[in-house]
């Protein structure tokens, strides 16, 4: 067992404070989650992000796949109806934002948020949630974002008509989503999409210098100029570098050494040397330029060190990642170290001031994606 001890706690803070905190205080009963909870507990009324609802209605479903014996399938379905009724563009995209009674605000179909309507259908099916057509609507939703914003080479337009730069952040997700999808025995269309985004992040999206991936690129795929084309996220290259892993296990493309060096990157640059945080965004050499650090990139840092250590043999190489593993965790802890057990802080500063705001509901997607693979790790499933 890896991290035993530290997956007991994270079990306790999210069954018994997490998931009932963010069902209770989080669910608009007239519809939705809301945005955020403030850190005395109550919600926060606002503009609500597709996003959002997307990715609480994967939390739920998460958590009762771990065991909580609370009304998971009640709160996904919460989050799964809302979206689906008030989201859904007339072309069949979706739209970014609406009010809390649902009316749209924002007509904008952002191809990341297009990633997380596909990602929650695809975990939405797989706990039987919802109606039967789950499939079909995900793959007419894959077939208009094919036709309407496909790249001429490879990958996706960020819209129609073109928008530059092109991102590789959607394409992160997107490819999560596919392999969701693939991880149910639903191929079509979305094993052939994974392959390509695959291919799109091993041969185009890497520096080959340092084998970071960046944000930011030109209509060709090359790094767009200026600044824009230097930033490198560490918690992005955790992220990538994991879902090249799982990429190989569900596809049988092997891109461990391209995995690797993204690990390696992030490791090297990403973490600051006093919080032991992985921080917001790296130059293209590794130079810090903002020294925040974000409550999701020490999800990411988590969870990929957990998969590197299950995978690597037992020696030196596999300690070294248990105790990265560790370190990501506690740090995290330090995130959750609220007055109201289930939330959390999102911003750590470099003076080792948090920023002071309500807990945003976005970051509950990343902390169940790492804290899912802990509790398996650790024995507590």
């Amino acid at each position: 067992m890896m991290l035993e001890a530290e997956a007991r706690w994270a079990r306790e803070w999210l069954f018994d404070a997490a998931l009932p905190l963010w069902w209770q205080a989080g669910a608009d009963p007239s519809g939705g989650f809301y945005e955020k909870i403030a850190l005395d507990g109550t919600p926060v009324i606002a503009p609500r992000r597709l996003r959002v609802q997307t990715r609480q209605a994967y939390a739920f479903i998460e958590g009762g796949r771990l065991g909580w014996p609370g009304p998971w399938r009640e709160a996904a379905a919460h989050g799964l109806s809302f979206f689906m009724s008030h989201y859904r563009r007339p072309d069949g995209l979706y739209r970014c934002l609406v009010a809390p009674d649902g009316l749209p605000m924002d007509e904008t179909a952002d191809l990341y948020d297009q990633a997380f309507v596909l990602f929650a259908l695809a975990h939405a099916h797989a706990a039987g949630i919802g109606d039967n057509d789950l499939v079909a609507t995900a793959r007419a939703l894959q077939a208009e974002l094919t036709t309407q914003r496909a790249h001429p080479v490879i990958g996706f337009e960020e819209a129609t008509p073109r928008v530059l730069p092109l991102r590789s952040n959607p394409h992160m997700h997107l490819l999560e989503a596919e392999l969701a999808w693939v991880t149910e025995g639903v191929t079509e269309p979305f094993e052939g999409v994974a392959r390509a985004i695959v291919e799109l992040g091993a041969t185009r999206l890497v520096d080959p210098q340092t084998g970071a991936i960046g944000e930011y690129y030109d209509g060709a795929w090359h790094f767009a100029e200026g600044d824009a084309g230097a930033v490198r996220e560490p918690g992005h290259q955790f992220e990538w570098a994991y879902l090249f892993r799982h990429a190989g296990d569900l596809l049988g493309v092997d891109h461990r050494a391209a995995s690797d060096r993204l690990y390696a990157f992030g490791t090297r640059f990403g973490i600051a040397p006093d919080r032991r945080a992985a921080i917001f965004a790296v130059d293209a050499a590794g130079a810090p330029t903002d020294p925040r650090a974000r409550l999701w990139a020490q999800t990411e840092r988590l969870r990929t060190a957990l998969v590197f250590a299950a995978a690597a043999p037992d020696g030196e190489v596999r300690e070294a990642f248990v105790a990265d593993a560790h370190e990501a965790f506690e740090v995290l802890k330090v995130y959750l170290d609220v007055p109201v057990a289930g939330l959390w802080r999102d911003q750590w500063l470099a003076d080792g001031a948090f920023v002071e705001e309500p807990a945003p509901a976005s970051s509950f997607y990343h902390i169940l994606s790492a804290l899912a693979v802990l509790l398996k790790a650790g024995g507590h499933t």
